[in-house]
């Protein structure tokens, strides 16, 4: 049995939790949370990158080494709108999902697009909510996924909340992201140059999870009762009994 002993926290992860992350570059997110934690068996930190391609990061292949010392599980060549279905992530759960800076990369034939430029934006949004539907189905029942993006226009046409409103999440809390609480933490481009960061700017991590019940208006014969979840039914059968009780004691009294 693996004994842990005291909580070791970086501000919202433990290492308690069964984190994933996702979209990690140069890997420095991942070990800026090994180092508070002391180890990181619990964790899994993914790239889209094979391995071979990370050679295009300076420090990225010191960094593994580091993780795998650590006890981190490394996966490569990992897309966020298929990681539901990887070998190595099915039928896993976990407590915290993270995407840090998420970018889609460059409109194809377009080096440098504008990030202006609304296909670009369309692009990057359905980068994001084929992270929202298959984070969604690996979270334990209270776990949270986790994006942290830049605020400032043009990124905030992205309308993060209303993506993952789409995939039937909610919005928990929205905080201001300083890169400095992740000591050693390197971000960085995705295209391009890469080895080279970016400044955030203004950024929030912005904390979802899951809705208990569907957010949409019921429709007889549209939504099936079947399809509630058990604490929903639960909470409508005792709300329903109370009713036909308060109804008995009306016809009591009379």
């Amino acid at each position: 049995m693996e004994v842990f002993g005291f909580e070791k926290r970086i501000k919202h992860y433990t290492n308690y939790q069964r984190i994933l992350l996702v979209g990690e570059g140069d890997f420095s997110f991942a070990v800026s949370l090994a180092r508070a934690f002391g180890s990181s068996t619990k964790m899994i930190a993914t790239s889209l990158d094979t391995r071979g391609e990370l050679i295009k990061y300076s420090k990225a292949m010191s960094n593994l080494r580091e993780l795998e010392s650590r006890g981190c599980q490394i996966l490569h060549g990992v897309d966020v709108n298929t990681m539901l279905h990887h070998p190595e992530l099915i039928n896993k759960q976990f407590d915290r999902i993270i995407y840090n800076f998420p970018h889609a990369g460059y409109l194809k034939g377009r080096r440098h697009s504008s990030e202006k430029n609304k296909s670009q934006i369309l692009l990057h949004q359905s980068l994001v909510r084929g992270y929202f539907m298959n984070s969604r189905e690996m979270l334990t029942k209270n776990g949270e996924i986790h994006v942290t993006h830049k605020t400032s226009y043009p990124f905030s046409e992205w309308e993060i909340v209303e993506l993952a409103e789409e995939a039937e999440l909610f919005l928990v809390k929205e905080e201001e992201f300083y890169k400095l609480d992740y000591l050693g933490y390197e971000n960085k481009r995705g295209d391009g140059i890469c080895d080279e960061s970016f400044p955030v700017g203004k950024s929030s991590t912005f904390i979802f999870a899951k809705r208990l019940y569907p957010n949409r208006r019921f429709h007889p014969g549209t939504l099936s009762i079947s399809t509630w979840p058990a604490d929903i039914i639960d909470m409508a059968c005792t709300y329903l009994d109370s009713l036909e009780m308060k109804k008995s004691n009306r016809g009591h009294k009379a």
